[in-house]
């Protein structure tokens, strides 16, 4: 793997990694000459011809679901290893082992860096299509994710409508709205201030100590929500200098240091911004009518980030959607914290979507 040390011990051991040789073309027009794809894989392969399912992770996730997921894959849990083989690829652009800013450039002696081209979402779901194609995997049962996963799950939806049986978007709406935009604009900023930024390079392969750290700090803020911070912190003081919640945001600074990329996380968030079904493909609610893959849309009831009003405008146009809130205190960040409550809102709609397939079935023989 060409990635810094510091990201390499971030990659789970049971990750498997495809190469696919260019070009590799995006839709900004540049071109990758390779593209190196991350990925983990739950379950038989015999279990992909009836219930393949791809899970899409988030802005700095990885393809480890078990790490950033808990209670999602297991014996009895929405997604069953002994039933289903389930799929998570690091997306492109990000630096766990697909390839992305981080990455040598082909030549191997120079990284990416700011000289890696611009992505979009599309982009990311092509890359995955790319090694579901090396797999053998022609249809999948489900495709979801949260966040920038749910984005890449709706594109699956509306690029490959043949290949997706369903799809569960969860805190998420159909395009990026102008509160988002603004929001990754403010935290690129602060990458930007950092004293050894250089033009889009850091100095050497060690993590910043400032920038990245004040992004993710803002970011932390949005993906919580005032009566989260209200019950876990108050105005507790950790000392007479500091507030405890002054000591928790400088502790997510310190941990996205250690575990991520700054030029990663520009090149992500300008993604993104690209997130719009209708962009290219007409107006928005003709775009989402046309999708007729049965969908859950899940919203977070506190979610301040991406408000449950953006996600019922998407199931509402969206011919076979169902809506659900994950009613949660914690703000976006809820479906990473409850879990169960999630997990079993997925199984219902799959468990659901199996009745119907066999309704049909009764009913097409008896006619």
């Amino acid at each position: 793997m060409s990635l810094p040390a510091y990201l390499k011990e971030q990659i789970a051991p049971q990750t498997e990694f495809l190469t696919v040789q260019g070009p590799f073309a995006l839709e900004s027009g540049a071109q990758l000459d390779e593209v190196q794809i991350a990925y983990r894989t739950w379950g038989e392969r015999r279990n992909a011809a009836g219930n393949a399912i791809l899970i899409c992770h988030a802005l700095t996730g990885s393809a480890d679901v078990e790490a950033w997921w808990p209670n999602i894959i297991g014996e009895g849990k929405a997604f069953d290893p002994e039933h289903d083989f389930i799929i998570c690829a690091n997306i492109l652009g990000s630096c766990y082992g697909t390839t992305g800013p981080a990455s040598l450039k082909p030549c191997g002696r120079d990284r990416y860096r700011a000289d890696f081209p611009r992505i979009t979402v599309r982009d990311m779901v092509e890359v995955q299509r790319l090694l579901l194609d090396a797999l053998g995997i022609q249809q999948v049962e489900l495709v979801t994710g949260p966040s920038l996963g749910g984005m890449q799950a709706l594109e699956w939806a509306a690029s490959y409508p043949e290949r997706v049986g369903s799809v569960v978007p969860i805190g998420v709406g159909g395009r990026h709205s102008a509160w988002c935009i603004g929001v990754s604009e403010a935290q690129r900023a602060a990458i930007a201030a950092d004293p050894n930024w250089q033009g889009g390079y850091y100095t050497d392969d060690a993590p910043p100590d400032k920038g990245l750290a004040a992004a993710r700090m803002m970011a932390v803020c949005t993906y919580r929500s005032f009566e989260s911070f209200e019950a876990r912190f108050g105005r507790e003081r950790r000392s007479d200098e500091e507030y405890q919640v002054q000591s928790y945001l400088r502790h997510q600074g310190r941990k996205i240091n250690d575990r991520f990329d700054a030029n990663t996380y520009v090149t992500l968030t300008h993604a993104m911004h690209s997130h719009d079904l209708a962009r290219g493909r007409g107006t928005y609610p003709e775009v989402l009518s046309h999708i007729q893959s049965p969908a859950l849309v899940v919203s977070v009831s506190t979610d301040a980030l991406y408000p449950p009003a953006e996600q019922q405008l998407l199931a509402e146009h969206l011919p076979e959607a169902r809506y659900e809130v994950l009613d949660c205190a914690h703000g976006h960040d809820g479906f990473l914290i409850e879990t169960e409550a999630l997990g079993k809102m997925i199984a219902r709609f799959r468990s659901g979507n199996r009745t119907a397939a066999q309704l049909r079935v009764v009913s097409s023989g008896s006619e």
